[in-house]
């Protein structure tokens, strides 16, 4: 049945209509070349810190708006050099309900490009080697859910601006339970080694692993007000969301540093919340396991994690930047905030 399903699924999902996957949100992303210097120019003056590129093979990135989260993105980005990149993207819930809530499967599109800023970004020959090598229960081909979603193309202008010639593999993770997520990033992590064995890839320089999350969403309309509606709420909530990533992303990886992740953002079963409303429940675990798998098949080593930096919509406020190409999706108060955060993993 199960084999079935995902026979029609795939069947359901694919879309052949265009050629090049068109830009989902153009209000908190930037699109033109231009527009992303000015923001990247007014980032570059203000940063005061500098985190370490050598060695890091992958990163955890936010997809929330870049006059909210610019900050945020900035460390991850701005000495990230690689020819591609495996980005894991959400499976967000208003598209899970418009491409029927498939779970336990990885998304993957067939588009030939996608949007970039001025210019398409080309689709790595590594999305035809995992259509290819990976069991077909593994994955469906919905260029309707690529459509839908924003999580994996918040990610390319930031990407794209240091790296023009950058290829990309992106790939939705839909709700799964750790056991799954175990088995299938185990398979994936021997199929992402081959194609690196085959073609040559080195992980950071060649190669980088990225995945889009956001932590907290905090307000009535999410249905999530553990703490209340006030200040001390929003440092309540804050501050969980720095204990969460502080435990699960500094430091050597290992899979019950993972395990224990999704223990907190779970609640009794995997499809649950508990007072987090992350919304890389799924995917953050998953492509940490898949990251650290094939680094292992690769080389032998470990991954060792360092968050860059925490903020939120309410605490910081927008960035400075008006005219077109810049705007806000949603409003930021203590009784509605998003959390963010960027990081790095390192070979150990």
């Amino acid at each position: 049945m199960k084999k079935i399903l995902l026979t029609l699924l795939a069947g359901t999902f694919i879309l052949c209509g265009q050629e090049v996957r068109p830009v989902r949100d153009d209000i908190g992303f930037c699109w033109q070349r231009p527009q992303m210097k000015r923001l990247m120019d007014l980032l570059a003056a203000a940063e005061r810190q500098d985190f370490p590129v050598r060695g890091m093979v992958a990163g955890i990135s936010p997809h929330d708006d870049y006059l909210y989260a610019g900050r945020v993105y900035y460390p991850l980005f701005k000495k990230l050099r690689t020819k591609e990149a495996v980005i894991f993207g959400v499976t967000h819930g208003a598209v899970r309900k418009e491409i029927g809530d498939p779970h336990d499967i990885l998304l993957l599109d067939e588009y030939r490009s996608w949007s970039g800023l001025s210019r398409e970004v080309s689709i790595s020959p590594l999305r035809a080697w995992l259509k290819k090598h990976l069991p077909k229960e593994d994955y469906a081909v919905s260029n309707r859910a690529h459509a839908l979603e924003h999580s994996i193309e918040a990610l390319v202008p930031f990407l794209q601006y240091n790296n023009p010639d950058v290829q990309i593999t992106p790939i939705m993770v839909t709700a799964m339970p750790f056991e799954r997520m175990a088995e299938l990033s185990e398979r994936l992590a021997t199929v992402l080694a081959g194609y690196m064995r085959e073609k040559n890839l080195q992980p950071g320089r060649d190669i980088f692993f990225l995945i889009s999350a956001d932590a907290n969403h905090y307000g009535r309309d999410f249905n999530n007000i553990p703490f209340g509606e006030d200040e001390k709420a929003h440092a309540l909530g804050t501050e969980q969301d720095l204990r969460i990533a502080t435990a699960a992303f500094n430091g050597l990886l290992n899979e019950q540093m993972i395990l224990a992740l999704t223990r907190e953002l779970w609640g009794a079963t995997y499809l649950d919340y508990r007072n987090t409303y992350w919304c890389g429940k799924y995917d953050i675990p998953f492509g940490l396991l898949t990251t650290s798998k094939t680094i292992k098949k690769i080389s032998g080593r470990r991954l060792k994690g360092r968050i860059f930096r925490y903020s939120d919509t309410y605490s910081e406020g927008v960035l400075p930047l008006k005219k077109a190409g810049f705007g806000i999706t949603a409003p930021y108060s203590p009784k509605h905030w998003v959390g963010f955060f960027a990081a790095g993993f390192y070979l150990d």
